[in-house]
């Protein structure tokens, strides 16, 4: 299994490439970035900065590690630019780059933006042809499209990448993992071990009725993780927190940390992503991803 690096968008550039930077001098996998344009939240003050724009800068700061959307919300850019703007972040990075794309949900931006955020049935719909638009101009030498929601017309793409992985994050068992199983390369969701071995059974079941191998999807997952080091009351109190709110944690011991993340290779996981927004700053962060790395990841 690999480990890869979940800067949180909400730091500073500087804090951001300064992850990306250690993820790359420390041996991680890849490097990703959430598409967000404020928190989920009541506070809008909090800052966020936008994806595609970190990705540029990650692209040239990096040489080794992969990048990439986790993921890009559908409802936010046509699929075209989308893929003009994916196949330019391949060259940038010298092919390193994956397209991580999803419907898209998080109602606050919507809602201040004024940006329409369709009922579940037509937002899904839209994320399909989207996803054909993606494939067609992606690898196509011309592409049309007529679709309820999109059309293209002799529509190119140049220069084109090589091969440009398009994950898709969903969880949504009878109609999103479909979408999953006809298109993707890669497919992400949230969750612990157990919730991965559950969807990973339903996704298979969507693959037999496609034909489709399902060991030919890579598979990512993340859930929120830290060692806790005897003591720590800060870190117990967010562990709680946590908990409490429903998200998906892993903090408690090494011991323990390590046990439940050996679990995700049984379960079918390829990659795990290690979301860094509640690691603290400076020195903290670092000192809790090590940790990781050496008592953890090193041993997987």
């Amino acid at each position: 299994m690999d480990f890869s690096l979940w800067p949180s968008a909400g730091r500073t550039w500087q804090e951001v490439v300064d992850g990306a930077e250690y993820a790359e001098r420390t041996g991680w996998y890849g490097v990703w970035v959430a598409d967000h344009f404020m928190v989920n939240g009541d506070d809008l003050s909090q800052p966020m900065n936008e994806c595609l724009a970190l990705l540029g800068g990650l692209a040239v700061r990096t040489e080794r590690v992969r990048i990439g959307s986790m993921v890009l919300g559908n409802t936010y850019r046509h699929p075209a630019v989308v893929a003009n703007a994916a196949a330019t972040l391949d060259q940038m990075s010298g092919g390193r780059f994956v397209l991580g794309v999803g419907a898209g949900w998080q109602v606050n931006e919507h809602e201040v933006y004024g940006i329409e955020l369709p009922p579940v049935k037509e937002l899904l719909a839209r994320f399909e042809e989207a996803c054909q638009v993606f494939t067609g101009l992606l690898t196509q030498e011309r592409t049309d499209f007529d679709g309820k929601y999109y059309q293209l017309s002799n529509a190119p793409l140049e220069p084109k990448p090589a091969k440009l992985p398009l994950l898709i994050g969903a969880s949504g068992e009878k109609v999103a993992l479909g979408i999953v199983a006809r298109y993707a390369d890669e497919w992400n969701h949230w969750g612990l071990p157990e919730v991965a071995e559950h969807k990973g059974i339903v996704f298979r079941e969507h693959c037999e009725k496609l034909g489709r191998d399902p060991s030919t999807v890579r598979r990512s997952t993340q859930a929120m993780i830290e060692i806790v080091v005897p003591g720590d009351t800060e870190a117990e109190e967010r562990r709680d927190r946590l908990t409490s709110l429903g998200r998906p944690t892993i903090m408690g011991s090494a011991e323990y940390v390590l046990d439940t993340v050996a679990r995700y290779a049984a379960a079918g996981i390829d990659e795990f992503l290690v979301p860094d927004g509640l690691l603290g700053q400076g020195s903290r962060r670092f000192d809790a991803l090590e940790r990781l790395r050496e008592e953890v990841f090193s041993k997987l």
